[in-house]
């Protein structure tokens, strides 16, 4: 029995179950997909709606700020901070010994600004100088227990004098220079006063100190600052955040390093070769060539980086003969036998007043050639010896008085003029023998001064032929001399010893007359360009002169 054939037609046309799942399939996967896609972008989109977290910044500021690039940094972060609404408060992070004037009063004007929007906050590892400049912009300032704080002055550099030269022209007489150097005096004063306003405006009432304190430049730990209202409390990083989220009334919040967050790079040049220096390293000489005088920084530098970059002036000339002015019979002879570092440029104000009235001056080298000249002088100027006098060169010197001479001893405790202690010692080792001595250190007054607080004004004389006529002086870095009662020039009741600290009046200059005269001065600025023109100090150098001139020498009969 044959079985029937299948309509193979007929089969090929009726539905297959395989091949509709397979198209099923896809289908699904693609809305599974486009589901997720949607229910995803849902979600995020949700959540970028919700408002950004909140954010406190903290802004660190660290070592000397001398650069514009570094200031520059410093400042895009601030304003930054200032732009950016998720950031609600800063805290500066601060351990600077501060930097160059216009950058640091940059940056205080720039965290003003920051001040008016959003609270502002400085925590103090150490602020010295223009470091606590920066730090009194914030609206309060918390401190380690052992901090540095204070240090409130200014360091400055006038510009040299340079030679004119017929090479190299100028179209004024301050182009190259920038300024007088009695102005430059003046300008310190100022720049000075506008940190302390800085401090006083910002800390109010909270402040304990007196203008005159603060001008003292005093160094505070973070205690005493708190105690003298120099800043507000002690506590960590996390205290002066919490302060910062209070005032800007944050219960929720993120803390960024605002350095951290916006750019990795450091807040200094790179291409300097003093850029991996760090402050305590910087010197003087290395500020010069940061910031080429005329300068003025907001600074704290430790006291051997400042002495071991400065310069010592023009000391004595090295001339292989003695040096003579003048034509007069009567003579005055100049010692520089001793390492003396004076030079006829100091005293060519001097050596004209007695050239005018003709007398003659001889700058001497060797002291065998100055003991044969002494004999025929009325006048005898000792001025800065390094060396000190030997026991037959000093009783040859009392000689030289005891015989009716003129002995004029010029100091000045001045690094440009001394190397200490051996210039104290050697011009004591003479002065000592007429009772005199030259004090150490220098006299300041915070009262009574022109431009800083060492160049002090003198009023108060005694009638003698050297003060005829003086009404006022002004001696700059000068020390005072000890004597029995000699003094003719003193200082106020308000000026102070720098090694003493103690407060009184200071003799500058002393003269003592028997049968010669001993005159001695605590400074050598005074007499020299353009210092001689202050107050009625070229009138004392006129009357030294005359007096020398007028002098009768006492004739010792046998």
């Amino acid at each position: 029995m044959q079985c029937p054939v299948p309509n193979r037609q007929g089969m090929d046309h009726g539905p297959n179950p395989l091949n509709r799942k397979q198209k099923v399939i896809p289908v699904i996967i693609l809305l599974c997909i486009i589901l997720a896609t949607a229910l995803t972008y849902v979600y995020y989109a949700n959540v970028f709606k919700q408002k950004p977290k909140d954010i406190i910044a903290v802004i660190e500021i660290q070592g000397a700020i001398l650069y514009p690039q570094t200031a520059q940094s410093y400042s895009d972060r601030i304003n930054y901070a200032i732009k950016n609404e998720t950031i609600k408060g800063v805290v500066l992070l601060i351990d600077s010994p501060g930097g160059e004037v216009t950058k640091i009063e940059r940056l205080y004007l720039d965290l003003l600004e920051l001040k008016k929007k959003k609270p502002v906050v400085s925590y103090a590892i150490s602020a010295l100088s223009g470091g606590y400049y920066i730090a009194v912009a914030a609206d309060y300032i918390y401190v380690q227990p052992s901090s540095y704080v204070g240090n409130v002055g200014v360091i400055a550099q006038s510009s040299p004098a340079y030679p004119p030269s017929e090479q190299i022209l100028e179209t004024g007489v301050y182009k190259l220079t920038g300024s007088s150097k009695l102005s430059f005096l003046q300008d310190i004063d100022t720049v000075l006063n506008n940190f302390v306003q800085a401090v006083k405006s910002s800390r109010g009432d909270r402040l304990r100190l007196s203008e005159t304190e603060l001008k003292k430049a005093k160094i505070y730990t973070g205690a005493d600052a708190v105690s003298l209202g120099l800043a507000d409390g002690i506590g960590s990083i996390q205290t002066a955040i919490e302060k910062v989220a209070k005032e800007a009334n944050l219960e929720q919040y993120e803390v960024i390093n605002l350095f951290q967050a916006v750019s990795a790079q450091p807040p200094f040049e790179r291409s300097s070769s003093y850029a991996n220096l760090t402050w305590l390293e910087i010197d003087i000489e290395t500020l010069s060539k940061i910031n080429p005088p005329p300068a003025m920084y907001y600074l704290y530098l430790p006291p051997k980086n400042l002495i071991a970059g400065s310069s010592t002036g023009s000391g004595a000339e090295e001339r292989p003969e003695n040096v003579v002015s003048g034509s007069g019979e009567r003579k005055v002879i100049v010692d520089l036998s001793h390492g003396n570092t004076i030079s006829r440029i100091e005293l060519d104000t001097l050596v004209w007043e007695l050239v005018r009235r003709n007398i003659t001056i001889k700058f001497v080298y060797q002291w065998s050639e100055l003991r044969a000249e002494m004999e025929k002088a009325t006048a005898l100027i000792v001025a800065l010896p390094q060396q000190p006098y030997s026991s037959e060169e000093k009783t040859q010197i009392k000689n030289f008085v005891e015989n009716g001479g003129i002995l004029l001893l010029l100091y000045d405790p001045a690094k440009e003029y001394s190397e200490k202690p051996a210039s104290l010692e050697a011009i004591n080792s003479i002065a000592n023998s007429f009772r005199l001595s030259f004090a150490n250190g220098y006299v300041y007054d915070e009262h009574n001064y022109y431009g800083v607080y060492r160049n002090v004004i003198v009023r108060n004389f005694l009638d003698n032929p050297l003060t005829e006529g003086v009404r006022s002086l002004t001696f700059f870095t000068a020390t005072y001399v000890r004597s029995n009662g000699q003094g003719i020039a003193w200082t106020s009741q308000t000026a102070a010893s720098s090694q003493s600290e103690k407060t009184g009046e200071y003799p500058i200059i002393t003269f003592s007359k028997n049968n010669g005269t001993v005159i001695a001065i605590g400074d050598i600025t005074f007499i020299t360009e353009p210092y001689c023109y202050l107050e009625d100090n070229y009138k004392l150098l006129s009357n030294i002169a005359e007096y020398i001139a007028s002098y009768e020498k006492y004739e010792k009969t046998e």
